[in-house]
């Protein structure tokens, strides 16, 4: 078997970060993350079926500091998900593929996502009286 230098597909090393394929890179992420923290809502879930005792073992590992900052993130991966698939649907509808229009659409996504998770863990708060 003889070995043949073929050049290789140009990789990670070779491009300069550019805004979509961030954003792109942080679409793929962000959906492995939400898949992820699907577990923690079937353990709420089942531990809500399962009793008292259970829901609030449960509780509290979700009202602790480290399950807290769990939830907040996948609130941004949610919110980012959604803000960057409604930009993805405009593309797939032919909108915006010049490239001022596809960087000023990331800084949409970006701001949204900013702007729906801290409204979301601000009404959160609100509602519970921890202002």
């Amino acid at each position: 078997m003889s070995v043949q230098n073929r050049p290789l597909s140009p990789h990670l090393q070779v491009w300069r970060p550019q805004m979509t394929m961030v954003l792109s890179f942080g679409h793929r992420a962000t959906g492995v993350a939400l898949a992820a923290g699907t577990f923690l809502l079937i353990y709420w879930l089942v531990a809500a079926a399962s009793g008292a005792e259970a829901f609030e073992t449960a509780r509290g590992l979700i009202g602790s500091w480290f399950g807290r900052l769990f939830l907040f993130g996948w609130s941004l991966a949610l919110f980012y998900h959604l803000c960057n698939g409604i930009r993805h649907l405009f593309w797939d509808a032919g909108i915006g593929y010049e490239l001022p229009d596809a960087n000023r659409s990331g800084l949409a996504v970006l701001a949204g996502t900013a702007i729906l998770t801290l409204a979301t863990w601000i009404a959160g708060y609100a509602a519970r009286g921890a202002f």
